[in-house]
């Protein structure tokens, strides 16, 4: 697979007319024609004015014809569109737009970046001044709502020369499609706070504990409370006293995340919606498993599977796993569950750790993702990772002030009972259920991939 570079490629185009009648009047053309109304006054007194009247309009309107023709057009203006930054989920970035001036004459050039909503509530506009055979540029910024690759049109352009009279309409065809990935700085701030102070954590943990884990790491001396088991005897026989094996969590397992694109995750919170949430939690994720030495793999779906990447390592398949996160599309219809667990257990024949983020629909019946997700339990251990249903709590803790109000908590009661039933029947199977908060899931899903870790349940 050949993967696009991070920063989005600079698109350039001259600038061309694509109007059937690509002119303007400037500022300084209202203020001639403004002026010449002055004529007007002596006009009723002796109406031979009125000649002096056309000869003036006659004039400015000549003017303007010779101001239009010395603007530049086709080959000799060009117009990039330059990125700062890579583009990230909500993460604000600036737009350079450079205007390369190959006339001879000063220009002042009026830009509108045609952009989608998703960037801007509205199309970008700036102004840059550039004098005869130079380049200027000048910057705008976005904020990205959506993720996912997005079309950005062309470029169009009002130009005039410093006498400001006419001006010539253009359009700079840089068009392209640009990707916007999930919030890389956020979830490499929280996953790096979290791995610092878990490390601390485990430091001051193997100072009383011995036997973390199964895979070798260093010899120390017997101290007491070590396991006998711990003890190695061809070492203690070479020094004539008595020294401990101490181990670390297991390295290179698999890890496989599973992330659902169906309809429960189009839900929006604040922004964003539950899917972008989702999103950002696996790539924290990868990035710890991956720096922790696991093989990670991937599998987002929907109704079909939308992209599958076999466990690996290495910042090569971190970065096939950011552009597969950054494309997975909110359907519209529920996800196909038993299918995506079929995909997984045809691959997957080792036992391994899946990390499923997904959501639960309170229905009357046993949903498809509960049964789906009982049938990897008793062969992976599976980390089944929901989002907490914030506005189901806020409603059922609300104090009714109305009947309404009343049979509205007791619904949303049922519900939370509902959910927790389905639940409890997971976590009877041995499947280890996280119920994360919504307005920041990764750092918990973190913590509890760290703690399989360290526990070594796998």
């Amino acid at each position: 697979m050949i993967l696009r570079p991070l920063m989005p490629e600079t698109a350039s185009s001259p600038a061309v007319a694509t109007r059937r009648f690509p002119y303007g009047f400037g500022p300084r053309f209202f203020v001639l024609l403004g002026a010449g109304l002055i004529l007007t006054i002596p006009v009723w007194i002796d109406p031979r004015v009125i000649v002096a009247l056309v000869a003036w309009n006659a004039v400015v309107l000549t003017v303007w014809v010779f101001d239009v023709r010395q603007i530049p057009m086709n080959d000799r203006i060009h117009i990039s569109r330059r990125w700062t930054a890579p583009l990230a989920l909500g993460a604000r970035s600036r737009v350079a737009l450079e205007v390369d001036n190959r006339a001879a004459i000063a220009l002042r050039v009026d830009a509108i970046d045609d952009v989608p909503a998703s960037f801007s509530g509205e199309l970008p506009q700036a102004g840059v001044e550039v004098g005869p055979r130079e380049r200027a540029q000048v910057e705008y910024e976005i904020a990205p709502r959506e993720r996912g690759d997005v079309r950005l049109g062309s470029i169009s352009l009002r130009v005039r020369s410093s006498w400001a009279i006419g001006e010539r309409w253009l359009t700079a065809a840089a068009a392209q499609t640009v990707r916007v990935f999930p919030d890389l700085d956020e979830a490499r701030r929280q996953s790096m706070f979290l791995l610092r102070s878990r490390q601390v954590a485990l430091e001051k943990r193997r100072a009383r504990v011995i036997g973390l884990g199964r895979d070798f790491e260093s010899l120390r001396d017997y101290q007491p409370g070590d396991e006998r088991r711990d003890i190695c005897w061809t070492v203690t026989a070479r020094r004539a006293r008595p020294v401990t094996k101490i181990y670390q969590p297991e390295r290179s397992q698999a890890v496989w995340i599973l992330v659902d694109g169906g309809r429960l995750l189009r839900a929006r919170i604040g922004e964003r919606t539950k899917l972008d949430g989702m999103v950002n939690a696996a790539l924290g994720l990868a990035e710890v498993a991956l720096a922790a030495g696991d093989r990670v793999g991937l599998l987002t779906y929907g109704r079909r599977t939308h992209t599958r990447l076999a466990p690996g390592r290495g910042g090569q398949h971190l970065r096939l796993i950011v552009d597969a996160l950054a494309t997975v599309p909110a359907e519209r219809a529920e996800a196909d569950h038993a299918a995506a667990a079929a995909a997984l257990m045809a691959i997957q024949k080792q036992r391994a750790l899946i990390v499923w983020l997904t959501d639960v629909a309170e229905t009357a019946g046993v949903p498809d993702v509960i049964e789906s997700a009982a049938r990897l339990s008793p062969q992976h251990l599976l980390l089944f990772g929901v989002l907490e249903p914030s506005e189901l709590i806020e409603a059922a803790g609300a104090a009714p002030a109305r009947e309404e109000d009343m049979y509205r908590m007791l619904a949303a009661q049922e519900m939370l009972d509902r959910r927790e039933v389905l639940l409890k029947t997971l976590r009877q199977r041995g499947v280890h259920v996280l119920e994360m908060d919504p307005s920041g899931p990764t750092a918990l899903l973190i913590d509890r991939y760290l703690s399989v870790k360290e526990r070594n349940l796998v």
